[in-house]
């Protein structure tokens, strides 16, 4: 379907890609995956035509069609929405074009013209574009009304919708797509999930968003050290085939053949879990195909994310009490009251996403409430990961200095103790040095992480903690969670953690909180729940 030959990517010195050759075959998706800086997004752009590498070229096979998930949120503002989608299919639309220019001017000779661009236009089902690229709008949440809005009239989740249902429409051959999910609800990127879960054709994305690459891929490719190989099976099972490969690796005096047995039971382990999809059966398909020797550790690095606690806290954690909170007259939640107990691993939920930072602002004494009161344990001490953490980066400090400023103790204060806690997180030798006002994104969330874990803490509270982390870490961040043993108030976009790090769902509306002991997918899976959501967002509740 798509083939790439001798590819080769150099910036300067730096080689990106080395004499890569791979392909990628119809009726699989492709997760693609690899540390920051890898090259995942440089990739997609060379094999959708829009980079072109050092050497090798790429080739895709005659007559299929290759649709990309534009990245620019404003390259269609000046054309409507409903013809945003159709331009989708390029062919299609220069022959719908074609038909209505000559129409323009009709003539005998442009009669048989306009006769020969017809069957074209039919055999690509063109007389159902409007109504087809009207539904698949509709699917991702677009109303009707909107149809025939220019886009630049869209705020930008609208515009990124509409971005979508462009690549999807038309049944493209080769779908590539870079962070799909980013800017979509909860809803829209179920629906994404279901739809390309039941996908004919190649797709080939680059997502953080683990549920979202466990839900749809077959095969996860692999970006290291300048190559990339292609594993069957989904992220988490290549996350937990390499680890499992690691650990056999480190076990010198293991024979061969109880190491083969250890892996052969964990595949059959995994293909028995997986769900009823057509994606899914041929997944299982291929895990039962699956030869042992393709297992192989990664050399990808983990942080070492662990939250220890000075103490464990009483019964009492936090006790609210009518609590409200509005932006310039706007309710972002009222009358919430909260009882939190021991153990509670809650995710705080809102469709707007202001509340919950307001909500945690409040918690941590740094915004007043409208109204209501709150009240902590006596015998807990938290710790807060915000949104915003611009302000605690405000010097010019290099990392080890930075991380003194949290130290308890004479020894947390000392050198060798700091480097050995960055080391855990990935700021070993020199990185340790770097000044704190020139980290990017990734970097700062990890130094934010070890203030945390420094503070001991019997209470989290985390704010879009995976915001500008990699895979790997957020995968690490997400385990120590599950282990973690105090109280979590977390919330976040994303779906893997919200549904395995908590236990009660606690959503705050402009009309009070609903307050849930389930896990996040029974709780967006339930009915009357669902019903109850609407009324609390509705204006007259």
């Amino acid at each position: 379907m798509l083939s790439v030959s001798n590819l080769s990517v150099q910036f300067g010195k730096r080689v990106l890609f080395d004499e890569v050759s791979t392909q990628f075959t119809s009726g699989n998706i492709y997760g693609i995956i690899g540390a920051n800086g890898a090259g995942k997004s440089t990739f997609l752009k060379i094999i959708s035509g829009k980079q072109d590498p050092t050497s090798g070229h790429v080739h895709l096979e005659k007559g299929k069609r290759m649709s990309v998930l534009e990245q620019n949120h404003n390259a269609y503002d000046d054309f409507m929405v409903l013809e945003t989608v159709v331009r989708g299919n390029k062919e299609l639309f220069s022959i719908k074009t074609q038909i209505d220019k000559l129409y323009e001017d009709y003539t005998d000779e442009n009669a048989e013209k306009i006769g020969e661009l017809q069957v074209a236009f039919e055999e690509m089902n063109g007389w159902n574009a409007d109504s087809d690229a009207a539904a698949m709008l509709s699917n991702l949440g677009i109303d009707e009304s909107l149809h025939y809005t220019m886009m630049k009239d869209l705020d930008g989740k609208q515009k990124v919708r509409v971005l979508l249902a462009q690549a999807l429409f038309g049944n493209p051959d080769v779908l590539i797509m870079d962070e799909p999910t980013n800017d979509l609800d909860y809803e829209t990127i179920n629906w994404l999930e279901n739809f390309l879960a039941n996908y004919d054709n190649c797709v080939i994305v680059v997502s953080h968003d683990r549920h979202f690459l466990d839900a749809v891929c077959t095969h996860i490719s692999d970006i290291d050290f300048g190559k990339i190989n292609h594993y069957s099976g989904n992220y988490t099972f290549w996350y937990e085939s390499s680890q499992l490969a690691a650990r056999q690796r480190a076990q010198q005096n293991k024979k061969a053949e109880e190491k083969r047995k250890e892996l052969q039971e964990f595949i059959m382990r995994f293909s028995a879990n997986v769900a009823k999809s057509k994606q899914a059966t041929s997944r299982k398909k291929m895990l039962e195909k699956l030869n042992v020797e393709e297992i192989k550790p990664s050399s990808r690095r983990y942080p070492a994310i662990i939250f220890e606690r000075e103490r464990e806290a009483g019964d009492q954690i936090l006790n609210v009490e009518n609590l409200s909170a509005s932006i310039d007259g706007e309710v972002l939640f009222k009358n919430v009251d909260i009882n939190l107990a021991k153990g509670d691993k809650v995710i705080i939920y809102s469709r707007d996403s202001r509340a919950a930072t307001a909500f945690y602002e409040i918690l941590n004494s740094h915004a007043k409430a409208d109204n209501g009161s709150f009240q902590w344990g006596i015998t807990t001490n938290q710790s807060y990961l915000p949104l915003d953490n611009e302000e605690f980066f405000k010097n010019n400090l290099s990392l080890v200095d930075w991380l003194r400023q949290y130290a308890k103790t004479e020894e947390e204060r000392e050198e060798v103790f700091l480097r050995g806690f960055l080391g855990k997180m990935l700021f070993s030798g020199e990185e340790a040095l770097k000044k704190s006002n020139v980290l990017s994104g990734g970097e700062k969330v990890r130094c934010m992480l070890s203030r945390m874990m420094m503070q001991r803490a019997n209470v989290l509270m985390l704010d879009e903690p995976t915001n500008h982390l990699d895979l790997e870490s957020i995968t690490a961040f997400n385990n120590s969670l599950k282990n973690f043993k105090g109280t979590i108030l977390l919330t976040t976009h994303d779906h893997e953690f919200a549904q395995t790090v908590g236990n009660r769902i606690i959503e705050l509306t402009p009309n009070g909180a609903i307050d849930r002991y389930m896990t996040f997918d029974e709780y967006m899976g339930d009915k009357k729940i669902k019903e109850l959501r609407e009324k609390m967002y509705s204006v007259e509740a």
